[in-house]
């Protein structure tokens, strides 16, 4: 781990990505239980990216997400226990308990929202974007997609009109190396996100994405140089996740072997927990953090468990309203 941090921000780092986990783990939980409806994506393994890159985000930043997009969330302020709620899919849920996992928001600190469409955030962040440039004002957007995104058309069209008009976005490559069961270097011509990014004009930066200290490096300059007006950049984090696609993917198409390497060298926390207690940190102390982040995600589980299911009667709110598609047929 690069020597960039001081043992008290690599500490917030380790904490929160210790949160992002038991969350996840509780989540899986509920629903191997049947208690959470639909399909869980879960991010074990990435949490250095969510860390490094989302925490240095301001309140006011603007956020999009993917499906993957729990650690993205929690990293940016958002209530854990709404949080879980709406993945139990109860009262009280960030979205009132009817988007679920695929779909977490959180407007009040700038997570615009998860998308279950792949590379469907890249043409929203860069509206975003253009919106806050059209306001004047000097918050920014961070659009963070997997690497299958970048085999889709709105990567394309996102980064280019995001450089035509010099938007204040920055573009986060989540690379865990699987675009759902597939090998992503089967199917991905040329040299991936950086290279692709920079054949538009974009500043592209590649990073150990399981280095919480390089992302953090990385991030503090593309997010400064972004917010002074210096146009879009693209960041490609090279992580891995250790689970299959969803919570119900054993993974059997992956190599165990590679799988049992690749968690054995290159998980975050275990690499964070060891730079800190290299750097002095009591043992016991950081096995306190792990004990308080489960028993906070623990409670928020039990919590949202206990909570009623949405009223009935608000089932057709928060939906779209301009107009019946009926009537825009005619």
């Amino acid at each position: 781990m690069r020597p960039n941090i001081d043992a008290d921000r690599l500490r917030e780092h380790y904490r929160l990505m210790l949160r992002i986990r038991a969350f996840e783990e509780c989540a899986i939980e509920g629903a191997v239980e049947k208690r959470v409806l639909g399909a869980i994506h879960p991010s074990i393994g990435q949490e250095a990216v969510a860390a490094g890159v989302v925490s240095n985000l301001r309140r006011d930043d603007r956020l999009l997400s993917t499906h993957r997009g729990h650690g993205h969330t929690l990293a940016k302020g958002a209530d854990p226990r709404a949080m879980m709620c709406e993945l139990f899919g109860r009262a009280g849920g960030s979205c009132g308990g009817k988007g679920g996992s695929m779909h977490i928001a959180d407007f009040s600190v700038g997570m615009l929202g998860a998308n279950g469409v792949v590379s469907a955030n890249i043409t929203i962040a860069a509206g975003a974007a253009h919106a806050i440039k059209l306001a004047g004002d000097d918050r920014i957007v961070a659009c963070l997609f997997g690497d299958g995104a970048i085999n889709r058309g709105p990567f394309l069209e996102g980064l280019n009109w995001a450089q035509v008009f010099q938007l204040p976005v920055l573009f986060v490559c989540e690379d865990n190396g699987w675009a759902a069961t597939t090998r992503t270097s089967t199917m991905t011509g040329g040299d991936g996100a950086a290279a692709r990014a920079r054949s538009i004009g974009l500043p592209a930066e590649t990073v150990n994405g399981n280095d919480v200290g390089a992302v953090e490096e990385v991030s503090r300059a593309a997010i400064a140089r972004v917010r002074a007006g210096e146009g879009p950049m693209l960041i490609h984090a090279i992580t891995f996740r250790h689970t299959g696609h969803t919570s119900a993917d054993p993974g059997a198409y992956r190599p165990a072997e590679e799988v049992a390497r690749r968690i054995a060298e290159e998980d975050p926390v275990a690499a964070t927990r060891e730079a800190l207690r290299l750097a002095g940190v009591d043992p016991a102390a950081l096995d306190a953090d792990l004990a308080a982040a489960r028993a906070e995600m623990g409670g928020h589980a039990a919590f949202a468990a206990a909570q009623p299911y949405p009223d009935a009667d608000g089932a057709f709110d928060d939906v779209q309203d301009t107009g019946s598609p009926r009537e825009m047929a005619y």
